[in-house]
């Protein structure tokens, strides 16, 4: 009895954010498998925890793809990181949502999905048409996909996604109410197979062509913050969090 109840207590504990962020401590980068090997330019791909938890750390949306009546599927859609794991926010009337079954159900197998993430960093200008390219950064994340149940996870999960937009907005705002929560739904989604890829420096012209009077190199692209716009019924006098304010170059 004592050992039975020793694993349950594994197993729920296991299911946390918390413990997601333990785990993702315990190893430094992620085992390529066949799934996430590039067939090209291998030299771009990473798997450090480092690396590929900065650039999901950045970004806003992913994209998230998998197979519904055969075909596939992508839907873009917000998500926030708790340690070596993903939550992507849905809505309980979704159809990769209700497929996806119950977090921690044995019954359910989970939906198969591949999560993306990508920012534009450059575009690569080159003297022939053919090397044209784009500075990049991505990470694609392969595995099966549960829904959250767990009150206290999925609460937890939310409040990630809020962060994840802007940092300190989940202590700065109204929580879900019952009703609210029941109709979001939360995706949970383990960082296991996974890789980074990524493009830096300028365009590879041909040496024939260098010469040619074509203009080559880069063009930076960032997106920045604009200036905060209040809402037309904001209650006079409500200050402006610090967070708001214009730092130049957003989090990507």
């Amino acid at each position: 009895m004592r050992e039975a109840h020793a694993a349950d207590v594994a197993g729920r504990e296991a299911s946390t954010p918390a413990a997601a962020a333990r785990d993702a401590a315990r190893t430094s980068s992620y085992a390529p498998t066949d799934r996430t090997v590039p067939t090209r330019a291998r030299e771009r791909a990473t798997y450090d925890h480092e690396t590929v938890h900065a650039i999901l750390d950045a970004g806003y949306v992913c994209h998230l793809g998998f197979v519904r009546d055969g075909a596939p599927v992508v839907l873009p859609t917000l998500y926030g990181r708790v340690g070596d794991r993903l939550y992507v926010h849905g809505s309980t009337g979704s159809r990769p949502l209700r497929m996806a079954g119950a977090s921690g159900e044995q019954t359910e197998p989970g939906l198969p999905v591949c999560v993306t993430v990508t920012h534009v960093d450059g575009l690569v200008l080159a003297k022939s048409a053919f090397h044209h390219s784009i500075n990049y950064r991505c990470v694609v994340v392969h595995g099966t996909a549960h829904q959250v149940l767990d009150p206290d996870e999925k609460s937890a999960a939310l409040d990630a996604l809020v962060d994840h937009v802007l940092p300190g907005r989940a202590a700065d705002s109204r929580p879900g109410n019952a009703k609210e929560l029941a109709a979001t739904a939360v995706l949970r989604l383990d960082l296991r197979e996974v890789s980074a890829k990524m493009r830096t420096g300028g365009p590879h012209d041909e040496p024939e062509d260098l010469a040619l009077p074509y203009w080559s190199g880069v063009l930076p692209v960032a997106p920045v913050y604009g200036t905060p716009i209040p809402s037309d019924d904001l209650v006079p006098g409500t200050p402006q969090p610090a967070y708001l304010t214009p730092t130049g170059d957003s989090p990507c």
